[in-house]
This record gives structure tokens, C-alpha cells and sequence, in this order.
């Protein structure tokens, strides 16, 4: 009789931990290689100390990824949070009180999962998303693209204008050509490339009219050592905790980043090659926990971020490890090697960011809410402009108010059917009708004409709120004056 067990040809267990491990620090050091540019170019937008940027990576990384309710996702640094970052940073007046209200946004994001607000981004529309993603796009573009030429004083600088575009060929070249041509080119980001040409270019220059001087380029300030690191981070002033405009910074930050994590756990969910379903309360909380610790230690705020997710399964990652590693490799790196990230052109990392926002704001995002109605495209760009306008928070506040307002308005028509025959009007009530639907039966009864008989149908599986049996038994007594007749009929 032959042995099943010697029949067994499925590897050892301690070989398939080891492919598991070996897997998961690949694709760490794929997603490390695309957050590297994106933290520094991300502080760079956010106009905030480019190390913040780094600190934020490492913590969303390693922190938020030990804490996470999702297994594939990773966060940090987000680039949708740079204007509210920039703007605040400016309005409070230095970066250490916008660390206060880092840290307090932290404390709201965890009041938020220990409420279980996980659903709440299902209540936001699309086209208000949507739109509050393009007018990021938009803004990104418009301060990044200056940047990326080297505009000063009325002209670019050349050099940093060769280093730009060259960049920006590179990124394009590599996604449009290349990535859809050969694996190598999809493991491997086209930003990483575009970094290591913007050195050797910006070397290659020294010595010439086009020489960049270090205004041009990264500056970490510190010497790469341990307690270089440590030294330099910035501490949150207490201060400001009784300011109004603190805690607006802190709420708006939390919602903002709040709804960008569900967004990016959602899509997340939907690359997952395991399929599973994230928990999006316990996430909510462990970036609340990541922005508390990135508030107390000078980072700019952090998200789950769709970018790095993507890189992150693309590369095989399928446990939370892969996020884990990738932060330390953001931490050693820029704890060690400042003086190589300092050779960086801050060219190149604005080009990458026109592109980013240029990927939020396309013409397909425009046409995808035309294909939708006239009406989603009219909240999506009325919370462009809004956003464009204003601000963040109040744009996404008037998105919410017009598409409540059409919502409400479109409810009240869909309700009240109104038929006309000669010298009769048919009103159906074609489900339950509210208070939200008084106007609306208002406007319908005050055109009907004298000696007109009214039926009004409703249907016994629908109520009917009291305040619109009030005011059709008002409308009823004042209508004999004008011989209307009004009946009740039930379908």
C-alpha cells in the first residue's frame, strides 16, 4: 500500500514563511522607493520642513502600519493634504503650533473610530470628492509647475528648467511607454529614475551658467547620524491649544484626511488579491494615532495613501509588513545618507507633483462626471470653484449644501406625480411624503384654477406626514370659495 503522506509534494512550511518574508521585504523596498521622492516632494508643496515630510513616512509606516485595519495599505504624507498644510502653516505662523493642531486632529481621528464613523465617507457624494481631489490637482499644479522651471524674478532659471523637463519626460516616458512594455519598468518607479537623472544632472551642470546653488536643492538638516536626527525634530507649541484657528486646522485636517483614508481603503479593498475588507473603524484609529505621534514630533499629517497601496500589491505585497519595513528604510535612510538625499534637485520633485496633480484633476475625471448627468458635473466643478475660491473645508461644505439641495428638490418632484384632464387635476402620492414635500404641494395647488375638481390619491402602504394632511385640510376649506373640489382617494 502506498504512503499518502510520501505522496505530500507541497514545500515545508519554514520554505514558504521564508518566500513569505522574502516577498513582503521586496515589495517593501519597491514601496520605499516610491514614497522616498513622495515625502520630500510633498513637505516641498506643503512648504513645511522637508524632514516633516520624511518623519511622516516613518510613522505611517511603521506606526500606523503595526495599527492598521487594512493588510495591504500604506500610509503617509498625503499630496491632498498639502494645501490645507501650506495655507495653515502660513495663517498660524510658524510650523511648530501647525504641529499642535496635528496632533489635536490626531485626537479627533480617534474620537472618530472609537464612534465607529468608519461609514461616513459612504454619505459623501462622488462628485464632491471628486471635486475636492481635482481643485487639489489644480492647486498643486499651479504652485508645483513655477517650481519645477525655477521661475524667479520675472524668468526661469535654465538649469533647473533643463532638470524639469527632462524629469517630466522621464516620468511620462516611463508610465506611458515603458511600465505597459517591460516588468522591470513596473517594478521599478519612474520617479525613482527621474530623482537619480535630476542628481546626475544637477552634478553634471556644476561648473556651468546652469549650475543650481543648494536654494535649488533638498537641504535635510542634519549629519547623518543618530542624534543629528533626533536633534532636529520640531516639538508642538502648546500655546496655541485655547486658538479658534488651531482647532479649525485640527478639525479640517482630521475630515479631510479622514475621507482621503476611506477613499484609499475602499480602492485598497479592491486591489486586494485576498480579498479582503478592511476595518475601517480601526483604521480610522490608528491614523488618529499616527497624526497624534506625527503632531508631537514635528510630521506633516499622514493618510492611507492610494499611490504607495498600489505600488505596495503591484510589487506582491499581501500583509502589513511590507508597509512596516518600508518605514524603516524611510527612517535609516534619512537618518544615514542625508548628504546623497541633498544632492536632490528640488525640480525633480516638483515635477513629480505636477504630475500627480495633473492625474487628479485630468480631462477623464471631467468627462466621467459629465457621463453621470448634468447634475453631478455641476457640483463637481461648483466644489472646484468653491475650493479654488475659498478654501478647502468651506468648498467641500457648499459641494455638500448643493447636492443636499438638489437631492431634496429632486425628492419632492419624484413624489408628487401631478395628472391633468379637463376640469380635473390627479396629485398621486407615490410614496411616503414629508414635511420636505410641503413646498412642493404648495406650488401645485396654488395654480390650480377655479370650478376644478382635485383628486388626490395616496396609497395605504405610504405615510403621509401630518403636515401635509394640515395643509391640504386649510387648502379643502378655502377652496369651496373658488368651487374647488377637493377628495381624498386611496389607491
Amino acid at each position: 500500500m502506498v504512503n499518502k503522506a510520501n505522496l505530500d509534494f507541497s514545500p515545508p512550511l519554514h520554505y514558504n514563511l521564508n518566500m513569505k518574508i522574502t516577498q513582503e521585504l521586496r515589495a517593501s523596498i519597491v514601496v520605499f522607493l516610491v514614497a522616498l521622492p513622495l515625502c520630500l516632494g510633498i513637505a516641498l508643496a506643503s512648504q513645511a520642513p522637508l524632514a516633516a515630510g520624511v518623519i511622516a513616512g516613518v510613522i505611517g509606516g511603521i506606526l500606523v502600519g503595526l495599527m492598521s485595519g487594512s493588510e495591504i495599505s500604506v500610509s503617509g504624507p498625503a499630496a491632498g493634504l498639502t494645501v490645507i498644510v501650506a495655507g495653515a502653516i502660513a495663517q498660524l505662523g510658524s510650523f511648530e503650533t501647525f504641529c499642535l493642531a496635528v496632533t489635536l486632529a490626531g485626537l479627533v481621528q480617534i474620537l472618530f473610530g472609537v464612534l465607529r464613523a468608519g461609514e461616513l465617507g459612504q454619505f459623501f457624494p462622488s462628485p464632491v470628492i471628486k471635486g475636492m481631489l481635482a481643485a487639489i490637482g489644480l492647486i498643486l499644479i499651479m504652485k508645483q509647475a513655477p517650481m519645477m522651471m525655477g521661475w524667479k524674478e520675472g524668468a526661469p532659471h535654465q538649469g533647473v528648467a533643463i532638470i524639469g523637463l527632462v524629469s517630466l519626460a522621464i516620468l511620462l516616458g516611463w508610465e506611458k511607454f515603458l511600465q505597459p512594455r517591460y516588468a522591470v519598468a513596473r517594478v521599478i518607479p519612474g520617479a525613482l529614475i527621474a530623482v537619480l537623472a535630476g542628481v546626475i544632472l544637477q552634478i553634471a551642470l556644476r561648473g556651468s551658467a546652469y549650475a543650481l546653488d543648494s536654494s535649488y536643492l533638498v537641504a535635510l538638516p542634519y549629519d547623518g547620524s543618530w542624534t543629528g536626527f533626533w536633534s532636529t525634530l520640531h516639538l508642538p507649541s502648546w500655546e496655541g491649544i485655547a486658538s479658534p484657528i488651531v482647532w479649525k486646522t485640527a478639525v479640517t485636517l482630521a475630515i479631510v484626511a479622514s475621507l482621503e483614508t476611506l477613499l484609499s481603503l475602499d480602492a485598497a479593498d479592491r486591489m486586494d488579491p485576498l480579498k479582503r475588507v478592511s476595518n475601517k473603524n480601526r483604521e480610522l484609529f490608528a491614523q488618529g494615532a499616527g497624526n497624534l505621534t506625527a503632531g508631537l514630533v514635528g510630521g506633516l499629517p499622514v493618510t492611507a495613501v492610494i499611490v504607495r497601496t498600489s505600488a505596495n500589491v503591484s510589487a506582491g505585497g499581501t500583509q502589513r509588513s511590507s508597509a512596516i519595513f518600508h518605514g524603516f528604510w524611510l527612517l535609516l535612510c534619512a537618518m544615514f545618507i542625508p548628504t546623497v538625499l541633498n544632492l536632490i534637485p528640488l525640480a525633480t520633485l516638483a515635477t513629480v507633483l505636477v504630475l500627480v496633480g495633473y492625474k487628479l484633476c485630468k480631462p477623464a475625471v471631467f468627462q466621467e462626471m459629465a457621463k453621470l448627468g448634468q447634475l453631478s458635473l455641476m457640483i463637481f466643478v461648483s466644489t472646484i470653484i468653491a475650493i479654488l475660491l475659498t478654501d478647502l473645508l468651506i468648498g467641500i461644505f457648499i459641494g455638500m449644501a448643493l447636492s443636499l439641495s438638489f437631492t431634496f428638490n429632486k425628492f419632492r418632484r419624484n413624489v408628487l406625480t401631478v395628472q391633468r384632464k379637463p376640469g380635473e387635476t390627479i396629485i398621486l402620492f407615490a410614496y411616503h411624503v414629508t414635511f420636505l414635500h410641503k413646498a412642493a404641494l404648495q406650488k401645485i395647488l396654488s395654480v390650480i384654477p377655479a370650478d376644478e375638481v382635485v383628486i388626490v390619491q395616496t396609497n395605504p402602504r405610504f405615510d403621509v406626514h401630518h403636515d401635509i394632511h394640515d395643509l391640504l385640510n386649510d387648502y379643502t376649506s378655502k377652496a369651496a370659495h373658488r368651487n374647488i373640489q377637493v377628495r381624498l382617494v386611496k389607491a
